[in-house]
């Protein structure tokens, strides 16, 4: 190793090199790791003998060429035991698996002007549709505005919609003694800007708070990615809020991770006739989140106070939700538009030749994929309209 990375401990490049070369809350991984320990568990991918799916990445993968691009970026790779590590992200530990992901992370790029643990100390999320209304964006970003006026930081995801409008309200506060204000924690690399749109949105973010990803920098997001960063966003956050979300939405998915991390979830209440405010009035409804209007009100559900049996509630599921984890991670790897050949495509999927074969003939049979010429795939209109 170079003297520029000399400073690098081995759990460090460890931590580093299995973040790059296996998809984040992957669950065989996480286990190998909290079995053996990070070291052994990055040695044992790299043996001959390795069975795992993510083995030729490791074979391939160059540290010092990662190291200097993570630095280029702009980003700081944190790891436990960092005084810059949220501690709050142990109780992820202890959860049963949600859509196949799980666990700590083995580490987290983090860029921008406040330190993460300063900002997830005292923060809530805030959470909800992309495809918000005048009213939910009216609702996220007053409330994110009144917390950090109580020095209450806001994390969320940056996306459209609740996400931006709650980032917003927190960037609207005058500087306070120079605290941060909000953290975004992305789908995708810290370096990679998505949706395009909100380039200065980021900005804004790094500029007073921080960007944060379980993804090496020029990661790009996908649907899994997006679900696996919820449970992140709930495990930082002190509790999480929804406003508005529709029947089905990223956002359930977050309240999940939040019940499962112990964290209070909380709901503001929409009208009966709106489709958006479906998700918040039925956590209402099943008793799964508290009712909130007000900053007064979650205030005072941010004081210690006993916390309510959350109770499932069932989705109804499309037929992306029932697909098998190698039939996903194919689909994710497809382009959103013209065609890719099988070799290619199995080293995105980073699957054999004849699994990924297989799992396209699957996904064929299911309508989602079909083959336009020989050896050439593509989406077909069915998976585009469930996206």
């Amino acid at each position: 190793m170079s003297a520029r990375t000399a400073d690098w401990t081995t759990e460090r490049v460890a931590r580093f090199s299995l973040a790059h070369v296996v998809e984040p809350g992957d669950p065989r991984m996480w286990r190998a790791v909290a079995t053996l320990g990070v070291e052994a568990a990055w040695s044992a991918l790299r043996s001959p003998g390795s069975d795992s799916r993510w083995r030729q990445r490791a074979a391939v993968f160059d540290p010092e060429a990662a190291i200097r691009l993570t630095e280029r970026s702009g980003a700081r790779f944190v790891i436990p035991g960092d005084p810059e590590w949220p501690e709050q992200l142990d109780a992820l530990a202890c959860c049963e698996p949600v859509q196949e992901r799980m666990g700590v992370p083995v580490g987290l790029w983090v860029r921008g002007a406040a330190m993460l643990s300063d900002v997830a100390r005292a923060s809530v999320a805030m959470v909800g549709s992309r495809a918000s209304t005048s009213y939910g964006e009216h609702v996220a970003l007053d409330l994110a505005h009144n917390l950090v006026r109580e020095q209450i930081p806001i994390i969320s995801g940056a996306a459209y919609g609740i996400d931006a409008a709650a980032h917003r309200g927190a960037l609207a506060v005058g500087e306070i003694g120079g605290d941060a204000v909000t953290a975004a924690v992305l789908a995708c690399g810290v370096d990679q800007i998505y949706p395009s749109a909100h380039a200065n949105l980021y900005e804004a973010i790094a500029a007073r708070g921080v960007l944060v990803s379980e993804l090496p920098p020029g990661e790009h997001p996908t649907r899994l990615r997006f679900l696996t960063r919820n449970r992140l966003i709930a495990a930082l956050s002190r509790a999480t809020i929804i406003v508005e979300a529709a029947y089905r939405s990223g956002a359930r998915n977050t309240v999940t991770w939040a019940a499962a991390c112990g964290r209070p979830v909380m709901a503001v209440p929409g009208s009966v006739t709106s489709g958006l405010s479906t998700t918040p009035n039925r956590l209402i409804r099943d008793h799964e989140a508290e009712l909130v209007s007000s900053t007064e009100d979650i205030l005072a559900l941010l004081s210690p106070v006993g916390q309510d049996t959350l109770i499932g509630h069932e989705e109804p599921a499309t037929t992306v939700d029932r697909l098998g984890e190698t039939e996903l991670l194919v689909l994710e790897a497809m382009p959103g538009r013209g065609t890719l050949g099988l070799d290619e495509l199995s080293i995105r999927a980073a699957l054999p030749v004849p699994r990924c074969l297989v799992e396209l003939e699957e996904l064929a049979a299911k309508g989602l994929v079909r083959e336009r010429e020989a050896g050439l795939w593509q989406l077909t209109r069915r998976h585009l309209d469930q996206r």
